[in-house]
C-alpha cells in the first residue's frame, strides 16, 4: 500500500520508471509518508542510516561500486543540513546520488513553525539540479510534479553523473497508507546525438507510422537553408501539417498559420479535438498562435517531442514524452533518411488547410487592423519587419507578407519595453528596408530612441496611437473610467513633436482616406531620412473590430441551405456592419 499523498507516488512510480532501485532512509516524521510506501515494495533495495550525514556518505559508497543513481531520503530542517559534507563530495566525484528532503508548508516559513528551515535551493552550489515541487491540489500541479520530477532524474546522468535535489514540501499528512496502484506516470525520454541509438530507432520506427504529425515552429531569427530544406523534405515524407507563424521565419509554402484559426476567441473544443495530432514536434522559442493554449487543454492525448539543443525540459504542451537534445536540422534530416522511402498522403494536412482557409475576411472598417493591413502587405520583398507586441503581432498574423521578410519581435518576455531600440539595431546592420509596427504605450516607453545616433534612413516606424493600451480592452479587463486611468492608461499624446525634433519625416493619418494618401510616401524606399508614420484609431473600438472579425468568420456547421447561403452572403459582405445585419436576418447569432 502507499501514501495518499499524491507527490510521493508520482516519485515513486517514476523511480520505477527509472529504474533507480536503492535508497537509504533516515528516520523522522516528514519522510514517513515515503519510507513506508517503498519499504515493504520488493521492487526497491531499502537501507536504514540514522545519522544523515553518514546515509549520505553510505550511498555515495553504493553509487560508485554499483554505477547506478541511489536515492537518500531523510525529514525536515537540520537533519536536511547534515547531508551537506557527503552531497559535495559527490558533487566532485560527480557521484549521481538523489538528494530527496522533507518539507513542512511553505507558508509557514519564518512563522516560528518547529522544525523548520529554507529548505529550497540550499544545496545549488553543489547539485546538478534542484526543484522544489508543488503541493497537489489539481490536475495541473500533477503534471507540473511530474515534469519536476523527471527532469530531475534526467539531469542524475545528463552529460556527465552527480547529485540531484528534490525538495518536498507538504502542508499535513496522516498516517493512512490505502493506495493499491501509483499512478499512471510518464517517463521522459532524452535522445541525443552521440547515443541512444536504440532509442532513436525506435523514436523514428514511431513517426514513421503516425498518421498525424504537427511540426509546430516556434520563434527562430535565423532559419538555415538546410532546415528549410529538411523540414520541405519532413512534409514530403510523413504524414503531417507544418504550423508556423511569422515569427518562425520559416518560409514553407504548404506551412499553416494558425493565429486566428487557434485563437480562444474563435476556434471552438470540437474543432481542437478534431484536429489533435497524434504526435506533437516542436522547436524554437515562443510560440505566439493559441495553438500552444488549445493543445494544453488535452494533456497527454498527444506525445511532444522536443526538439532542443541544449536538452532543456520545455513541456509547452503539458504533453511532453521526449526531449532530443540536438539541432533540427539535426533531428530532420536524421528523420528524413529514415523514412526515404516513404510519402505524405496529406489527409492531416489537408484538414488543416480546409479549417485555416474557412477563415473569412471582411472589409475592415477605419482601425488599427485596417492601418496595419495597408502596410504589411506593402512591405517589399527583403525587408525587415519589427512587431511590437501583442496586437501588432496578432494583427499581423491576419494577413499575408511578401516573400523573404525576416520577422522579428520581442516575445521572449513579452514586454513592452524596448521594441524601438531593438528594432533600429536591426536595422543599423542592414541596408535593406526596415519597418516597425508599434503601439503608443511601447512607442512612449522607449521613445528616447529616437535620438540614437545611428538611425538610418532605411527606417520606417508605424505608429498605431490609439490613445492606451487597446490590449486590455481585447482581453476584456477594461470595467469603467478607473480602467482607464490604472490599466488601459488612457493618454491624448502625440509623437509628432520628439519625431519631427529628431530629423524623421513625420505623417499622420486620422481615416481611411488620409491613410491611403500617407502610406503612399511612407513605403517610399529613396527617402534621404527615416520615416514614421503616426495613425490615430481609438482602442475600444479598435478591440471591437477584431471581435467582429473573429465572429463574422467564424466557421459553422453549416447544416442547412439557409445557414449556407448566409455564410456566402457574409463573404462577399463589404462591411462588417451589413454582414451582422444579414446574419440576424437569417437567424445566425452574433
Amino acid at each position: 500500500m502507499y501514501t495518499e499523498l499524491k507527490t510521493y507516488q508520482i516519485i515513486i512510480a517514476l523511480l520505477k520508471k527509472y529504474n533507480i532501485r536503492n535508497l537509504v532512509l533516515s528516520a523522522g516524521s516528514r519522510n514517513v509518508p515515503f519510507v513506508h510506501s517503498v519499504e515493504k515494495d520488493p521492487f526497491f533495495k531499502c537501507y536504514s542510516v540514522v545519522d544523515e550525514r553518514s546515509a549520505g556518505y553510505f550511498a555515495l559508497g553504493i553509487a560508485q561500486q554499483t554505477n547506478e543513481p541511489v536515492v537518500i531520503s531523510c525529514t525536515s530542517s537540520t537533519a536536511a543540513t547534515n547531508y551537506w559534507p557527503p552531497v559535495a563530495e559527490a558533487f566532485y566525484q560527480n557521484v549521481p546520488i538523489l538528494i530527496m528532503t522533507s518539507d513542512r508548508d511553505p507558508e509557514m516559513l519564518g512563522q516560528w513553525e518547529d522544525q523548520m528551515i529554507d529548505q529550497v535551493g540550499m544545496f545549488d552550489r553543489h547539485v546538478k539540479k534542484s526543484v522544489n515541487l508543488p503541493i497537489i491540489h489539481e490536475h495541473d500541479n500533477e503534471l507540473y510534479c511530474q515534469r519536476l520530477v523527471n527532469d530531475a532524474l534526467l539531469e542524475l546522468t545528463h552529460r556527465g553523473t552527480g547529485p540531484v535535489h528534490i525538495n518536498i514540501p507538504m502542508k499535513s499528512y496522516n498516517n493512512s497508507f490505502n493506495v493499491k496502484t501509483l499512478p499512471d506516470v510518464v517517463k521522459y525520454d532524452r535522445v541525443m546525438i552521440e547515443k541512444s541509438n536504440e532509442l532513436w530507432e525506435k523514436k523514428l520506427a514511431q513517426l514513421k507510422e503516425a498518421q498525424r504529425i504537427a511540426v509546430i515552429c516556434g520563434q527562430r531569427s535565423y532559419v538555415s537553408d538546410e532546415l528549410k530544406k529538411q523540414i520541405s523534405l519532413f512534409f514530403k515524407h510523413y504524414n503531417s501539417t507544418v504550423i508556423v507563424d511569422y515569427m518562425s521565419n520559416l518560409e514553407f509554402e504548404e506551412g499553416i498559420n494558425t493565429v486566428v484559426c487557434m485563437d480562444d476567441r474563435y476556434v471552438t473544443t470540437k474543432k481542437v479535438q478534431e484536429l489533435l495530432p497524434d504526435i506533437v514536434i516542436s522547436y524554437g522559442g515562443q510560440i505566439f498562435s493559441g495553438v500552444k493554449d488549445q493543445f494544453r487543454k488535452f494533456p497527454y492525448k498527444f506525445e511532444h517531442w522536443l526538439v532542443q539543443e541544449d536538452g532543456k525540459v520545455v513541456d509547452a504542451f503539458k504533453s511532453i514524452t521526449t526531449v532530443f537534445e540536438c539541432s533540427p536540422e539535426y533531428f530532420f534530416t536524421k528523420a528524413n533518411k529514415y523514412a526515404i522511402d516513404s510519402k505524405n498522403n496529406k489527409e492531416y494536412y489537408n484538414q488543416w488547410k480546409k479549417y485555416a482557409d474557412s477563415v473569412v475576411y471582411p472589409e475592415f472598417p477605419w482601425s488599427h487592423v485596417y492601418a496595419i493591413k495597408q502596410v504589411v502587405e506593402k512591405i517589399p520583398e527583403n525587408s525587415i519587419l519589427h512587431l511590437s507586441i501583442n496586437d501588432a503581432i496578432r494583427i499581423t498574423n491576419f494577413f499575408k507578407l511578401n516573400r523573404h521578410i525576416k520577422t522579428y519581435a520581442n516575445i521572449g518576455t513579452h514586454g513592452i519595453d524596448g521594441p524601438l531600440s531593438t528594432f533600429l539595431g536591426q536595422a543599423a546592420t542592414t541596408e535593406d528596408s526596415a519597418f516597425l509596427v508599434v503601439g503608443d504605450l511601447a512607442f512612449f516607453y522607449d521613445m528616447n530612441a529616437l535620438r540614437l545616433r545611428h538611425i538610418k534612413k532605411n527606417v520606417h516606424v508605424l505608429l498605431i496611437n490609439n490613445h492606451g493600451g487597446s490590449e486590455f480592452y481585447f482581453n476584456r479587463m477594461y470595467k469603467d473610467e478607473y480602467s482607464d486611468l490604472h490599466t488601459t492608461a488612457r493618454h491624448h499624446t502625440k509623437a509628432e513633436g520628439w519625431v519631427k525634433e529628431n530629423n524623421f519625416i513625420y505623417l499622420s493619418a486620422h481615416n481611411k482616406e488620409s491613410l491611403d494618401s500617407a502610406v503612399k510616401e511612407f513605403m517610399r524606399t529613396d527617402l534621404d531620412k527615416p520615416v514614421f508614420l503616426e495613425v490615430f484609431t481609438e482602442m475600444s473600438t479598435d478591440a471591437k473590430t477584431i471581435y467582429d472579425f473573429f465572429d463574422l468568420s467564424r466557421p459553422r456547421d453549416f447544416k442547412s441551405e439557409t445557414i449556407r447561403k448566409s455564410k456566402e452572403l457574409i463573404k462577399k459582405t463589404i462591411g462588417q456592419e451589413k454582414a451582422i445585419k444579414i446574419a440576424k436576418n437569417l437567424g445566425i447569432k452574433k
